[in-house]
């Protein structure tokens, strides 16, 4: 691509180091790791400070440059890769990287976008205190991608959404103007919550330069167990007994399939079974507790003992120590990205009603094994806040083109699914460039125009990642 004449320009604003014309140089920012997308851009910036980014935007809303901003290129709908027709500039904050402060006593952590979450998660154990959000791609995602997706993961069931930690932001608008909305107080009721509009806005209304979140007291005590039961009825009903003894204190209730499992053996570096025996679902169930008094331990086991007793069990591995938990999060962590050893996987982030999921599942695996015999489901996820990754893995020896071929009209069939159970067709993920086309099937014209009228006021210009959530 030729060397776009506002290269030389933003380069006065941010170094000439920091505008990335050369293919090979902006090669990383522009594909993602599922290799859906792959875009081409006149150049990759990386400012440094936030005046550095509102320097960038202002030059932009001046010359009517489109901007994609992007984190750490872990997002998994195509919303932080250019499009192809390389008239979007890539804006990534990696250089905002450093930890504003830390107020142990509030309970508070006020950080830049760039911090990758792992990073945020030991800052706050330096202090005795946790951040919860915890996914996957906690070692190379960042804080301000995982705000802007309003990212799940595996600690919502006591912790929340990402939406739920954030006390306050630092905004760069799409004209240029920073909004400096760093606030850490719990309680302040003077008019609309702005930052809200940018907590899962996918970066269309603007660009998170930095955040104020909640810390909570570190658990002192911690205890897991590898759970093998027959079906997610049983699941569900493990759930409810569960829930009902342990209250808060249940901080993380997974499922997963055997053949998700099975990959994880096979592809996972470090993966070990944990029951001797097979068994056709899997539940990672841990509690936790702030006190070193809490009997987390009895806890657990006169669940699972009374669980036994109901027959919902069919076998459990208790964690021996912190080795063991870490080994069994292992496994949970590491099934989004074994699947792709097993060939072509059409990708469903879905939520229902948590006591719809036994039956949900019934109906879409039943569903996608009709449309595409010997496809093998791999539906895993958050059993206790609703959100299920129902992916769908291709036959054995199938070609993975021809396979992939059918995405759409396999998740049009889950997708309805979904709408018979009143749930949602993106819980955690995000629409970005892969749903787009599918939100005005679920919303109604009113929330459809209520959310194009604040993309207009805020992006006039419409510059702002544009295409995103709402189609252009």
């Amino acid at each position: 691509m030729e060397r776009s004449p506002h290269a030389d320009r933003i380069a006065d604003l941010i170094g000439a180091a920091n505008v990335l014309t050369d293919p090979k140089d902006q090669a990383p920012y522009l594909t993602e790791w599922r290799d859906l997308y792959q875009g081409v851009t006149p150049m990759v910036l990386r400012p440094g400070t936030t005046e550095e980014v509102s320097a960038v935007v202002t030059y932009a809303y001046q010359n009517d440059l489109k901007i994609v901003p992007q984190g750490g290129n872990t997002g998994l709908v195509g919303g932080q890769i250019p499009q192809k027709s390389g008239d979007e500039i890539v804006l990534s904050l990696s250089r905002l990287n450093r930890v504003r402060s830390v107020d142990a006593a509030g309970f508070t952590i006020t950080v830049e976008s760039g911090v990758v979450l792992e990073t945020l998660q030991n800052e706050a154990e330096k202090v005795d205190r946790l951040f919860p959000l915890s996914l996957g791609a906690q070692g190379s995602c960042q804080i301000g991608g995982n705000i802007s997706t309003n990212a799940g993961g595996t600690a919502v069931l006591a912790y929340g959404n990402t939406r739920d930690l954030v006390l306050g932001l630092e905004i760069v608008l799409p004209t240029g103007e920073i909004w400096n909305g760093l606030r850490t107080l719990r309680k302040d009721n003077t008019g609309y919550d702005l930052k809200q509009l940018f907590i899962g806005g996918e970066g269309t209304l603007g660009i998170i330069t930095a955040a104020s979140l909640k810390l909570f007291p570190r658990p002192k005590k911690l205890e897991a167990a590898f759970i093998g039961l027959s079906d997610p009825h049983a699941a569900l009903r493990l759930f409810s007994m569960a829930k009902a003894q342990a209250g808060p204190v249940l901080t993380g209730f997974e499922i997963m399939p055997r053949v998700g499992v099975e990959f994880c053996l096979s592809h996972l570096d470090g993966a070990r079974d944990p029951l001797e025996g097979e068994h056709a679902w899997y539940i990672l169930m841990e509690l936790s507790s702030g006190s070193e008094a809490f009997p987390v331990r009895d806890l657990m086991e006169g669940i699972l003992g009374e669980a036994f007793e109901e027959g919902l069990v069919e076998d459990a591995a208790f964690a021996q120590n912190l080795s063991q938990v870490q080994d069994f999060w292992h496994i949970r962590h590491g099934m989004s990205e074994v699947q792709k050893a097993e060939g072509g996987s059409i990708k469903h982030d879905i939520s229902v009603p948590v006591a719809t999921i036994p039956d949900f599942l019934d109906k879409a695996i039943a569903a996608v094994q009709e449309f595409v015999p010997d496809c093998r489901p791999v539906p895993f996820g958050h059993i206790g806040d609703g959100n299920i990754h129902f992916n769908v893995s291709q036959p054995i020896g199938a070609d993975k083109e021809e396979y992939l071929a059918k995405w759409d009209e396999m998740n049009s069939i889950v997708h309805g699914i979904v709408a018979e159970f009143n749930g949602s067709i993106s819980a955690e993920h995000g629409i970005g460039r892969l749903k787009s086309g599918l939100l005005k099937d679920v919303k109604s014209n009113v929330e459809m125009d209520l959310m194009k009228r604040i993309k207009s006021a805020l992006d006039p210009k419409g510059l702002m990642n544009p295409g995103r959530i709402l189609e252009d």
